[in-house]
């Protein structure tokens, strides 16, 4: 399959999507002649991604100096101290600036990896190779990095662009059920905010995708990829239509951070941020009663929750305050105009928004 390319100008860079392309030593030959990647590797995992494929990686890249760092698993790590980790075993272990990182991990790992590669020496490259179908699908593409902070998700962090990214289908075999379906809340997302018709594809092809068919899931993370990579490309920093990506976030990130991220996966809290993000666009008028009902019936049909029962709509309000996309004391909210089209919006209601996150949540 010919990689995508994430179109930056002189730091555009490809996105590799196939089987078994974490272990493919000729791939990385291949890779590395032409992006010129260095001789010295960190490889950053995670202890579960790592008892799983830091052995065929280090095998593939058996011809490079690489060492590795391997940190504690979740998004209650994403914090400074896992970066500070990443940090020491850089300076310690002699990397200069023509060194890169390697994340191997989903989407938490990309994020920690990324950040440190952007601080190191004020930025070396980055290659990203996403493990789990949310960090495929999503959070490899694109540059965002960072970490958490105790009163906000991703309030620490930095635009840096990998200089590749490589999708291993594989590596989704050895996924629980509940991390595919989380995956499958951000290819949703894409179907809602963009391509009506990908919306509709995937709400007659969602038992294939539960099952990890290969035709429909190359299908659907090439997809997934290529509207990022759209968007990317023409807002590279978020000044304005990358914020459609976000949407369900607000509320989503907001449940995360409230329930102390340990209770609800990103993608299941984004599900139901959705959920609240279209009754809120229902009330402002944008979408029918009947397209609030197709999302919900395809978040269903993924198996994503629809509410939360121990997250009090004062926290959770409280928590949106610091959303990255607020401007100007307002907030700036992702909303749907239909299925396939959206907006960003800074005239919501604080009526509205307070029904449409007790539209689902049990307080």
């Amino acid at each position: 399959m010919q990689p995508l390319n994430v179109g930056l100008g002189n730091r555009s860079y490809p996105v590799y999507i196939g089987k078994g392309l974490l272990g493919d030593i000729d791939h990385w030959r291949r890779m590395s002649a032409q992006l010129k990647l260095p001789q010295r590797l960190l490889i950053v995992s995670d202890r579960n991604v790592a008892n799983l494929y830091l052995q065929p990686l280090q095998h593939a890249l058996k011809t490079f100096d690489s060492t590795t760092c391997v940190l504690e698993p979740g998004e209650a790590n994403k914090n400074l101290a896992a970066m500070t980790t990443i940090l020491d075993e850089l300076i310690a272990g002699g990397f200069q600036r023509d060194a890169a990182v390697i994340a191997l991990g989903g989407g938490v790992i990309g994020d920690i990896a990324g950040f440190a590669a952007a601080c190191f020496m004020r930025g070396i490259r980055c290659v990203q190779i996403p493990t789990t179908l949310l960090a495929q699908v999503d959070s490899s593409v694109g540059g965002k990095t960072g970490v958490n902070h105790k009163l906000g998700k991703n309030l620490i962090g930095a635009f840096h662009q990998p200089v590749a990214v490589v999708i291993d289908t594989d590596t989704l075999a050895t996924l629980e059920l509940r991390e595919v379906r989380a995956g499958l809340a951000e290819v949703i997302k894409y179907g809602c905010i963009y391509d009506a018709d990908f919306f509709a594809w995937l709400e007659t092809h969602m038992k294939e995708l539960l099952a990890l068919e290969t035709t429909a899931l190359a299908r659907a993370i090439r997809r997934s990829c290529e509207i990022k990579a759209t968007i990317v490309a023409r807002d590279e920093k978020e000044a304005g239509e990358r914020a459609l990506l976000n949407f369900g976030h607000s509320f989503g990130h907001a449940i995360e951070q409230v329930t102390g991220y340990t209770r609800w996966l990103h993608g299941e809290a984004v599900a139901i941020g959705m959920l609240m993000a279209c009754s809120l666009s229902h009330r402002m008028g944008l979408l029918s009663a009947a397209e609030v009902a197709r999302v919900s019936a395809l978040l269903g049909a993924a198996g994503l929750p629809a509410c939360t029962d121990d997250a009090p709509v004062d926290a959770l309000l409280q928590a949106m305050q610091l959303d990255k996309k607020n401007a100007a004391g307002k907030q700036r909210l992702i909303l749907l105009n239909g299925i396939g089209a959206s907006e960003i919006r800074s005239d919501c209601s604080s009526a509205d928004i307070r029904q449409a996150i007790l539209d689902y949540t049990g307080s």
